[in-house]
C-alpha cells in the first residue's frame, strides 16, 4: 500500500512544497524545536517571522538558557498561550545541562524535555534527525481518515492506537525517505486535503483516495468557534502586554487601565503567577519572571 501512494505525494511534494525556514538542509535540529513549540497551536504564516527572530537571537539553546524566562515571553510576543515559551524556555536549560547543548535525537530523550509531547517527539525526530516515526498531528489524521477510511474527518478527537498502528504501516522502509514521506503527508493536508474545503482536483492521491471514491460523504463536523473577546485568556494576555513593555515592576493599579473588571483581573493575575508567567513582587507589583523558574530537575 505504500508504496501506491509514496510516489505520487512525494514528487508532488518535491514539486510545490512550501519553503519553511526550518525545513531546509541547513536547519538545526534546535530550529525544527523552536518551530515545533510555536507550531502547536500557531498558523505557519505567524509563526515564519517569529521564528526568525527567535534564532536571530537564540541561535543556540545555550544562548536562550543564559537568559531569564522573562525575555523568552517577552520574545514570544503575541504567538499566544505563553507557556509554550516558558516550556521553551525549560526546555533550553536542561539540554545545557543535560544534552551538552544539542536537541537529543532519542524520541525517549526529546519526550522527558518539558513541553515535548508524543506528537512532537516524534515530529523533532523525524524532521530534524531523518527517522522513521509516524508524525500524526491534525492535518495528517484528516489525510488518512480520508484516503484510507473513506471518512471526512477522524472518528475521535484524540489519536488513537489504530490511528498509529495505520500510520506506521505506511510509513517507507528508509528512514529519511519515511521522514519526507512524514512530512509530504502533513503538507497535503495543510494545503489540499484541508478541512473545510478539499482541493481534490489538486490531490496527487486522488486517484486512491477512499473518499473521494465514495462521492465525499459526510463532511467535516462544523467546529464551534471559540469566543475570545472578554474571556480570562484575553485579559491575561493583555496584562502580560503590559508587563513586556517594562523592565521594571508593575503596580497592580496601572492594569486597571487595561481591564475594569476587577475580579477577573485578579483571576487573570493569580492564573499568571501560578503557571509562573508573572512574579508577584514584594512590594505589590508584577514582573515578568526574573529569575529561574525552578522546575527543571538540575
Amino acid at each position: 500500500m505504500t508504496t501506491t501512494y509514496r510516489e505520487p505525494l512525494l514528487a508532488w511534494y518535491a514539486r510545490g512544497a512550501r519553503d519553511l525556514p526550518w525545513r531546509g538542509p541547513a536547519a538545526s535540529p534546535w530550529s525544527v524545536l523552536v518551530s515545533e513549540f510555536m507550531l502547536q497551536q500557531t498558523p505557519v504564516a505567524r509563526v515564519i517571522p517569529a521564528h526568525g527572530r527567535w534564532l536571530g537571537r537564540w541561535p543556540a539553546p545555550a544562548a536562550l538558557a543564559a537568559e531569564p524566562p522573562a525575555e523568552a515571553i517577552r520574545e514570544w510576543g503575541r504567538l499566544g498561550y505563553p507557556r509554550r515559551a516558558l516550556r521553551l524556555h525549560e526546555t533550553a536549560r536542561m539540554l545545557v545541562s543535560r544534552h551538552d547543548g544539542q536537541v537529543p535525537a532519542a524520541v525517549a530523550a526529546l519526550r522527558a524535555l518539558p513541553g515535548v509531547g508524543s506528537y512532537t517527539a516524534a515530529a523533532i525526530a523525524a524532521f530534524a534527525f531523518g527517522q522513521r516515526h509516524a508524525v500524526l498531528d491534525t492535518n495528517v489524521r484528516r489525510v488518512l481518515a480520508r484516503l484510507t477510511g473513506g471518512m471526512a474527518w477522524p472518528a475521535r478527537s484524540s489519536t488513537s492506537a489504530a490511528e498509529t498502528r495505520l500510520a506506521e504501516s505506511l510509513l517507507p522502509d528508509e528512514p529519511a525517505v519515511a521522514a519526507r514521506w512524514s512530512v509530504a503527508v502533513m503538507e497535503l493536508g495543510a494545503l489540499v486535503c484541508t478541512a473545510a474545503a478539499p482541493k481534490c482536483g489538486e490531490c496527487p492521491l486522488a486517484g486512491h483516495c477512499a473518499w473521494l471514491a465514495a462521492g465525499r460523504p459526510a463532511a467535516a463536523p462544523a467546529r464551534r468557534t471559540q469566543r475570545y473577546e472578554g474571556t480570562d485568556r484575553q485579559c491575561r494576555g493583555r496584562v502580560l502586554a503590559v508587563l513586556r513593555n517594562t523592565y521594571a515592576g508593575v503596580p497592580r493599579r496601572d492594569f486597571d487601565a487595561v481591564w475594569p473588571d476587577q475580579a477577573q483581573l485578579a483571576r487573570a493575575l493569580d492564573a499568571l503567577v501560578s503557571d509562573g508567567l508573572v512574579e508577584l513582587l514584594p512590594e505589590n507589583g508584577y514582573a515578568l519572571p526574573r529569575g529561574t523558574s525552578g522546575r527543571v530537575p538540575r
